[in-house]
């Protein structure tokens, strides 16, 4: 089956950068955009989007937040909805992240929610999966991953309102990186376990990145 999958580079700032900096970085990459025969996304900190998004504004690169609460409104103090992220003009949104599931105790029922509360936005949702070092250590990587999808991703998941992201947890900023190989067997199961939740149409459209 042939699929045509536009290859997209999202970057995630995560905590970084200051305002003089994220703007110049943004510049830069809206600068050097026609360099490049894919989809580009910028994912800043929430405090700087609109400022981020004025800076690519005449460009085709993306704007994609970090999160957003699974509600649409009410006493969530620190929170951002999805309908303030389309107000900013994001287009993405990352939800999953290992980081989140670590330091805010997310599990796959609260991003699914959240990934609810994206799509009714019209948001694409980049939905991120990964296992840890222990993990990988006692070959348990696709399951891990494919409890995190099937709990994760809700059954209507698309190439239009969907990306999914591997990062496996031990490669994060440790200087680890696993084998091409290693990346492609499983996203290859990946794509499996997509098909068996959403279809196989969606699994062969639908764009899984790499992260690490």
């Amino acid at each position: 089956m042939t699929s045509s999958r536009r290859p997209l580079i999202a970057g995630n700032w995560k905590m970084n950068l200051d305002l003089a900096q994220g703007t110049a970085l943004a510049k830069a990459v809206a600068n050097s955009a026609s360099d490049y025969e894919c989809e580009l996304l910028v994912c800043p900190p929430a405090l700087y989007l609109a400022s981020v998004g004025h800076a690519i504004s005449d460009s085709p690169v993306g704007l994609g937040a970090q999160d957003c609460h699974p509600q649409e409104s009410g006493a969530h103090t620190g929170d951002i909805s999805a309908a303030m992220l389309t107000d900013l003009n994001c287009t993405y949104v990352i939800l999953g992240h290992s980081e989140r599931r670590a330091d805010h105790g997310e599990q796959n029922d609260d991003v699914a929610a959240k990934v609810s509360a994206a799509w009714a936005q019209g948001l694409c949702a980049i939905i991120c999966v990964g296992e840890t070092d222990a993990e990988r250590d006692s070959g348990e990587t696709l399951q891990v991953v494919a409890e995190q999808i099937r709990g994760s991703v809700p059954n209507d998941a698309n190439a239009t309102n969907t990306v999914i992201a591997y990062e496996p947890v031990w490669a994060i900023g440790s200087g680890k990186t696993p084998t091409p190989d290693d990346v492609a067997e499983v996203h290859g199961a990946m794509r499996a376990m997509i098909g068996e939740k959403a279809g196989n149409a969606a699994a062969n459209d639908m764009r899984i990145l790499y992260g690490g």
